[in-house]
């Protein structure tokens, strides 16, 4: 484990263990109640007490970024499992059936592709309503194609293996074939490209809850919490920037570690 001697690597780990922490247990990091108004508290700049300041409601900006943690990483994990299964089963089918289903579909794969990962998860959004549930859909489809786009490579490449020759000599039928013998093998290259992908989702995640389409307020969505500052950037920059760090630190660190991983494998 020589990464675990670059000082980066630590780094990085230790911030996606905060956000893990802040996800699973808020409890253990907030400070105040995230939900709790103290009007006299208004707009607040960083201090001992509010570390990250306070809303236009008197609300603790870091407690809220701590609980917000829940909401935003689930959701980027829930569009990473959404792409992944949708991806990598297209890509499957398409791989080993062959021929004109695999030209039909590699052709819708390719117009999805085409299509602004951003702009899919919005036609989802508005087609599904607002929330969490629905971004994590959405933003999951917007990046199926390109795990489809693996998978049916490594299936290409696998499913002329001696040991799937052998199977289909011993009587295995084609499903068994596909989801015993070829998914297995297959599947590396998908688990580090979603370890990859996890820090895009997060930044999908929270640019469309910054437009507006996450769950309602009072919610701590991340994206929701810099949006709500924007128009009090002028007295309260903290407000939206302290959390935008946040996203940015988290996002960074992910990617980092997915790097170190992929590289290992």
């Amino acid at each position: 484990m020589r990464y675990l001697r670059q000082p980066g690597f630590l780094l990085a780990g230790f911030a996606v263990l905060l956000a893990v922490v802040a996800a699973a247990a808020p409890g253990l990091l907030a400070t105040h109640d995230p939900f709790a108004s103290v009007p006299a508290e208004r707009l607040l700049g960083p201090s001992g007490d509010h570390w990250f300041g306070t809303d236009n409601l008197g609300r603790d900006v870091y407690s809220r970024v701590v609980h917000g943690a829940r909401l935003s990483l689930v959701a980027a994990a829930l569009a990473v499992a959404v792409g992944v299964c949708a991806g990598a089963l297209v890509g499957l089918l398409s791989g080993f059936v062959g021929g004109r289903v695999d030209f039909v579909i590699m052709r819708f794969v390719d117009v999805l592709i085409a299509v602004p990962g951003i702009l899919l998860a919005l036609i989802v959004v508005a087609s599904l309503g607002f929330g969490p549930l629905p971004i994590a859909i959405g933003v999951g489809l917007g990046a199926a194609g390109s795990y489809a786009r693996v998978m049916r490579s490594e299936v290409l490449r696998i499913r002329g293996e001696e040991y799937v020759e052998a199977a289909r000599t011993l009587g295995a039928r084609g499903p068994a074939i596909a989801f015993q013998h070829v998914l297995p093998n297959a599947a590396r290259p998908i688990v580090a490209m979603a370890a990859l992908e996890l820090g895009q989702a997060v930044l999908s995640v929270s640019a469309l809850t910054f437009l507006g389409f996450g769950a309602p307020p009072p919610s701590p969505e991340w994206g929701a919490l810099v949006a709500a500052g924007r128009d009090f950037v002028a007295v309260t920059p903290s407000m939206s920037i302290l959390p935008g760090i946040v996203i940015l630190v988290v996002v960074l660190a992910v990617n980092r570690i997915a790097r170190s991983i992929g590289d290992q494998s």
